[in-house]
């Protein structure tokens, strides 16, 4: 790999050494996995801890949830951005859906082997499942209005966090035609409002509130 696990410390000086050690297994055990799925390109592991793992991190500076928290991520893949907020949020439940099983399997054995209790993975659609939870946080799996669709019944209304519970996704690109549904109920920023590093230009925090 080109970076490391001193651009997470960076940014992210008050992580433990336990989760130092944790962000790092995770990040060799993604590229061993990564040999045999293809979680994400193997063009694009050489920048895994920039690209991946401090984006995927980019949310817990957008929130952080209070103990007891549930969180949805809908369309985990290879378990980003599930995985690295489940190490950083050890007191969150994360329940980690995508409907294709062996990436399924890939992140239920990569929680297994991370020692991660608040990690749950299944393998179901999301509009199946029968989860509740607060929030729903999803990496460039879909269209927000397909997330809305998907996740609005397992949303719980009432929450305890700073800010209503919703929906939160990292997303690229030009979103104007994709969020214009939603008016002003919706919230975005760009990353690098939260991570100041030039890979994210192009990057944004999409927040859809649904509780009170």
């Amino acid at each position: 790999m080109k970076d490391s696990i001193a651009v997470i410390q960076h940014y992210f000086p008050e992580i433990s050494a336990q989760q130092t050690e944790l962000f790092s297994k995770f990040a060799e055990l993604f590229c061993q996995w990564n040999e045999k799925i293809n979680l994400v390109s193997r063009k694009d592991i050489e920048n895994f801890y920039v690209n991946h793992l401090l984006h995927s991190l980019s949310i817990a500076r957008f929130i952080s949830f209070p103990t007891a928290t549930k969180v949805m991520d809908i369309g985990t893949g290879g378990g980003l951005p599930g995985l690295p907020l489940a190490i950083y949020f050890p007191e969150t439940d994360f329940y980690l859906v995508d409907s294709i099983r062996k990436k399924t399997e890939a992140v239920k054995q990569m929680a297994l082997d991370l020692g991660l209790q608040n990690v749950a993975v299944l393998n179901e659609r999301a509009e199946k499942t029968s989860v509740q939870v607060d929030f729903v946080v999803s990496r460039a799996t879909a269209p927000l209005a397909d997330l809305v669709k998907w996740s609005q019944a397992h949303i719980n209304k009432t929450g305890k966090a700073t800010i209503p519970n919703g929906i939160i996704c990292l997303k690229g690109g030009d979103l104007a035609e994709e969020l214009k549904p939603f008016g002003n109920k919706v919230f975005t920023e760009p990353v690098r409002a939260f991570i100041d590093h030039e890979a994210f230009n192009e990057k944004k925090i999409v927040y859809l509130p649904f509780g009170k």
